[in-house]
């Protein structure tokens, strides 16, 4: 969330960034509250200045044998003041506290200004679109056609939005997650976690899912506990309520997880296949950086996604979010499409983000500086890489006119060497 003495402070330049957003954010309601808190505060100082000093007097009035009713009724009146204040202090924190975790994150300088995706600007493509001498399939009819990918059965036994894979298909979705971790961990550096799979409120909050998007999750009924939407909850929880070691920064986390998404509001929305599953497998990357080095900490975090994809040979662009489109704890976020020539254009395959220090703020995840001094760490999280999405833009990338899918070379070590997916039974 955002600083409130920032946003007091700099009112004119946090209503411009947010405008860049659109949408109406109640800052003058926030402004106003912040005021009132404030004036209350300070007379609950002042009253607290008098009851003190009330009450020396009283101590040497009895020392001098004096009456002190009268004084002991004035404490009594200045205590019940002071308690109807501390309650209406309660109240008017309860409301500012409601309205600053409904404001999203400022923009960066650098994140193009826009509404909506129409204004997002790519920066980089890498490799090139297959070319097919026959009409290319899409990853369900090719993934039913071979044998490894049931729709069907995972309608029935679980509903709409589920898979189920089979044969080389399971095989090749592990080898993709054990590629992935791999790869981050031997290549680029970052430390594998394996976390819990459901995560408390308390983490929701911290990375800005709760309250504002609490119909997106999965709730274990009776419980505290919410499956998570993505291993970025855990991993950026690691540390909730902790002061770091700044020479420790950068930190870098990988880790596996199922993810759970209940995709409100996506009704009509890439209903057929791998695209949009209310449970699906991720590899997820996350910093915990210096302020001053954060936004560098973005580019090269962002290489590393994209290096998967390079690994497995898939035509891919990187694209930056415009103000409007992005997240709601984000400061800036590239996201990273995909090429799928059934769809002949490129879909998301990962997001890469810095949060700056709003996650922090909200987790109270800080570090000391080379001085002493504590402050408020960057987060940065992106998928490297959703799982599911890679297995398809394979299948779709990778078909051959015969019905059969070549392996990609990087991860036919991670297939015993098999070279090629053939119909089950053949």
């Amino acid at each position: 969330m955002l600083d409130k003495n920032f946003v007091r402070e700099n009112l004119d330049f946090v209503r411009e960034r947010l405008g860049t957003r659109g949408g109406d954010y109640s800052l003058d309601e926030l402004v106003a509250l912040d005021a009132e808190w404030r004036q209350v505060l300070l007379r609950s100082e002042e009253l607290r200045r008098q009851r003190n000093e009330a009450s020396e007097q009283i101590g040497k009035l009895k020392k001098e044998g004096q009456d002190t009713s009268a004084q002991q009724s004035r404490v009594k009146a200045i205590s019940n003041e002071i308690k109807s204040l501390e309650e209406t202090l309660r109240r008017l924190e309860e409301k500012l506290n409601t309205l600053l975790h409904s404001i999203p994150n400022l923009p960066h300088e650098s994140v193009p200004v826009g509404l909506d995706e129409s204004a997002n600007a790519e920066v980089r493509r890498w490799g090139s679109p297959p070319y097919f001498s026959f009409h290319p399939m899409d990853h369900v009819d090719l993934g039913v056609s071979l044998g490894i990918l049931d729709i069907d059965r995972a309608a029935k036994i679980a509903g709409a939005r589920f898979a189920l894979l089979c044969g080389t298909g399971a095989r090749l979705e592990r080898a993709l997650i054990h590629f992935m971790l791999d790869v981050h961990t031997h290549e680029h550096g970052y430390r594998e976690v394996l976390p819990p799979f459901m995560a408390n409120s308390a983490s929701l909050f911290g990375t800005g899912n709760l309250p504002k998007f609490a119909q997106d999750l999965f709730r274990v009924e009776g419980t505290d506990y919410y499956l998570i939407p993505t291993a970025e909850v855990p991993l950026t929880n690691l540390y909730n309520g902790e002061i770091l070691d700044g020479a420790t920064l950068p930190q870098k986390f990988a880790a596996y997880t199922p993810c759970f998404r209940s995709e409100a509001g996506s009704y009509g929305k890439d209903t057929r296949g791998l695209i949009r599953q209310h449970q699906f497998n991720k590899v997820e990357l996350v910093k915990f950086a210096d302020p001053a080095t954060s936004y560098d900490e973005l580019e090269s975090l962002t290489r590393d996604a994209e290096a998967v994809l390079q690994r497995v040979g898939l035509h891919y662009r990187v694209v930056a979010l415009c103000t409007g489109d992005m997240g709601f704890s984000s400061a800036k976020t590239y996201d990273i499409e995909v090429w799928l020539p059934s769809q002949n254009r490129f879909r998301e395959i990962s997001s890469c983000s810095n949060f700056e220090a709003f996650q922090a703020r909200r987790a109270n995840i800080r570090f000391r500086n080379a001085t002493g001094k504590k402050q408020f760490v960057h987060t940065l999280n992106g998928s490297g890489l959703a799982v599911g999405r890679t297995w398809l833009a394979i299948l779709e990338n990778y078909q051959q006119g015969d019905g059969t899918v070549l392996i990609p070379e990087a991860l036919r070590p991670y297939m015993d060497g098999l070279e090629r997916i053939a119909p089950e039974g053949s």
